[in-house]
Formats: C-alpha cells, structure tokens, sequence
C-alpha cells in the first residue's frame, strides 16, 4: 500500500509542486524557481472567487445529496426485504453503466428555457424558468455525479444499524422520527459522514456540470484550470490552483474522518 502510494499520489503531487514554481517563455514550459506563479494566482481576486464559489457549491452539493439520499437508503436498509434490496443496489449501479458526461448532456434537453420541463409546465401556465446556465443546472449535476453513490454508501452503514437498539428505543416509547434521528443517524454517524465526504470531493474538482449545466461563467476552480492553461500554456500557474485545491481536500477529508470516528478514539 505505501509503494502505491508514493507511485501514484506521492510522486505526481512532488511533480506539481516543482512545476508550480516553473517558468513559462515563449510558450514553453521551462524548469525553474520562481515563486511568481503563486504570487500572481494568490494574489488575484478571480481566484478567491472561485476558490469560494467552489467551496459553497461542493458544501452545499454534499448537504443536499446526503439529505436526499437518506429516505432512500433508509427505505431500502429497513423497509424492503433482502430480495428487493438487492434489486435496489442493482438499480443504484445502473446509472454507472452511462457516461457521466452523456447524462449531463441529456440534462440541457429538459433545463434548457424550450425544454421537457418548461414546455410541461407551460401546460399549467407555469414558466419559463432559467434553469440551464445557472447554480440550479450545476446542483442538478452535481446530484446526478452523486446521488446513487452517496444512496450506496449511506446503504452499506444503515445496514449494520443495530436492530436492537432501534426495538429498545421503540419499547421505551420513542417515535419513528425521533427513533430516526437519535438513534439510526448516530448509529450510522461513520458511512453517513463519509459520504458527504465522497460527494463533496466529487464536486469540488468536478469540470462538466459546472461548464455545460452552470454556463461557466463564474468560473470554479477546476474552469479555472483550464482557462490558464489555456491562456499562454501557463501549466505551473495551473499547478498552483490544483495544489489548493489538494490541499484544501486534505484538510475537509481528514476533519470529516475525525469528525466521523471522534467517539471511536477515544
């Protein structure tokens, strides 16, 4: 595992960070130290904007799909028998099969201002709404990137929920909607937590649904990626953003982590 590690994370990360100081002349990328790139992407406010817009996209992506996703997967760990669940996490794995990018561009027929939706609510005198090129598109996106892992994940930790405890909180007169959240969530507190964890990674270095569902413009930071290294093949300055962005996820993921095993430690 640490061999692998150092292969394909260890090793590519200590590659960005040299390039991140590299020099770009004439259009062509040149070894070199200069901390310029970090100044001039740091010290630029498109960035920050970016950086914050992401931040609040990907954050508010995770909340949304994990509180989507609950009734489902709790549905199907407590409602449904083994024979139907297991039909149901067949189902979970079916949109897979597909392109992420397929689904997406499928997305912009029904969004759009003459799509499925506004021409059916049209019907009822509703409408048009601008959905496409918006944060409604890209959040849209964001559920379809996640909402089938994010139902798997919480699945898999509501499964092992012990039934017991639930029968006890039932015996001592507790309701479903209190037996739900103060003892089901805390009981499945690791898998709930990790997969807003998975979903909030997904998004914040997701590239397609904020461009072809939110219009790109603002730009998050993986737009912002391709927007520099596209003006002047300044690759080292987009190492700098991807290098944030790293960083950033480091810091989330091992919160979240902490957070999730915070009573196992001690």
């Amino acid at each position: 595992m640490l061999l692998w590690q150092m292969i394909f994370f260890l090793a590519p990360l200590l590659f960005l960070v040299a390039l991140s100081f590299w020099s770009v002349r004439n259009f062509r990328m040149e070894p070199d130290f200069n901390p310029d790139n970090w100044s001039r992407m740091l010290g630029r406010s498109v960035f920050w904007e970016a950086y914050l817009r992401t931040l609040l996209l990907s954050a508010t992506a995770a909340i949304v799909t994990s509180a989507v996703a609950f009734p489902a997967s709790y549905a199907i760990a407590f409602k449904l028998s083994e024979t139907a669940r297991r039909w149901a996490i067949f189902l979970m794995v079916i949109p897979f099969f597909t392109s992420y990018l397929v689904r997406v561009y499928s997305w912009q027929i029904f969004l759009s201002d003459n799509g499925i939706i506004n021409a059916l609510l049209a019907k009822i005198g509703l409408g048009p709404f601008p959905m496409l090129n918006s944060n409604f598109g890209t959040m849209v996106g964001y559920l379809t990137l996640c909402l089938p892992l994010v139902i798997l994940l919480q699945l898999f930790s509501l499964i092992f929920v012990d039934r017991t405890l639930v029968e006890a909180a039932h015996n001592l007169r507790c309701g479903r909607l209190r037996t739900v959240f103060e003892v089901v969530v805390p009981a499945a507190r690791v898998g709930l937590t990790i997969a807003a964890l998975f979903c909030f990674i997904l998004t914040f270095g997701d590239f397609v649904s904020p461009l072809y569902l939110g219009g790109g413009d603002p730009p998050t930071l993986s737009i912002l990626i391709t927007d520099t290294t596209k003006s002047g093949q300044q690759w080292p300055r987009a190492a700098v953003v991807a290098l944030v962005m790293i960083a950033t996820l480091l810091v989330i993921a091992f919160a979240a982590v902490r957070f999730a095993y915070k009573e196992r430690g001690r």
